[in-house]
């Protein structure tokens, strides 16, 4: 009598990609989410032949404008190429640069309490004339090019100077908006008249309703209720070990990077606290 093995079906596959932190370089040895750093994990994730679709879990207050273009840019050119279907899952923010990370997905979900929006563009910053000068210090500054020393903390601010930053701004803000249009404009409701595009932000199904996200729901229960009780979700995470660790300098580069990385935690601390984060 000949047995016959039974064939096993596999079970459906969703490969998960945490996109967590501040998007850009945060201080001076400090790294967040770069298209350096997050391109090898998008590569795996798409890789996988079988996988029904790809997961993002973001979570990220903003940052760099350049770094969230380039992975948003990654994201959708890997989709297209490999033909899959993504999906944005947003927990505590997905706010200005980080709302562009989820953009980059053909559906956002999002929870009853997560932050989304803030569609535009700030930049801060210190002047420090008066107290310079009652400490008895004097600036002496020498350029070639006189916009070499746009707005420098220890000169006074030149009106010229202001027109010139809100003018970078707003091409940055013009760049952001045309992202949000492309991807999700015929979906967008302006409330009351207003715009979307003012920097405001919106909560759960406030999001929902004005067109910035497409319903609530968490990557577990969506994907089991797509695919079954049986669908995998492998986090794909950044490989780190010993070997890693002896690349990047061992103890003496961790030591000697100290102060560094705590400025740059101080920095990373101010951009989540925005969102009482």
């Amino acid at each position: 009598m000949k047995f016959r093995i039974p064939f096993r079906k596999r079970p459906p596959v969703v490969p998960v990609v945490r996109l967590t932190g501040v998007i850009g370089q945060v201080g001076a040895f400090r790294k967040g989410l770069t298209l350096e750093s997050v391109e090898p994990l998008l590569d795996r994730a798409f890789d996988i032949d079988d996988a029904k679709e790809i997961a993002l879990v973001v979570n990220s207050p903003g940052g760099s404008p350049v770094q969230s273009e380039l992975i948003a840019g990654r994201i959708r050119a890997l989709a297209l190429e490999k033909e899959k279907r993504v999906t944005a899952f947003v927990e505590d923010v997905a706010a200005s640069g980080g709302y562009w990370l989820a953009t980059a997905a053909d559906e956002i979900l999002l929870q009853g309490s997560s932050v989304v929006g803030s569609i535009g563009v700030i930049s801060a910053g210190f002047g420090f004339t008066e107290a310079i000068a009652k400490l008895g210090i004097e600036r002496r500054l020498y350029t070639a090019g006189e916009s070499k020393a746009l707005l420098d903390p220890f000169s006074p601010e030149k009106p010229e100077d202001v027109a010139r930053l809100k003018d970078i701004q707003e091409q940055i803000h013009a760049n952001f908006i045309g992202q949000v249009n492309d991807r999700r404009g015929a979906k967008l409701i302006h409330p009351n008249g207003d715009t979307l595009f003012d920097g405001r932000v919106l909560i759960g199904a406030a999001a929902v309703k004005a067109g910035l996200a497409d319903g609530l729901g968490d990557v577990r229960a969506t994907m089991r209720a797509r695919y079954g009780e049986k669908v995998k979700l492998p986090k794909i995470a950044e490989k780190r070990g010993a070997l890693a660790f002896l690349r990047g300098g061992g103890v003496e580069a961790a030591a000697g990077s100290f102060a560094g990385s705590l400025l740059g935690q101080i920095e990373e601390r101010a951009h989540w606290a925005r969102w009482g984060l």
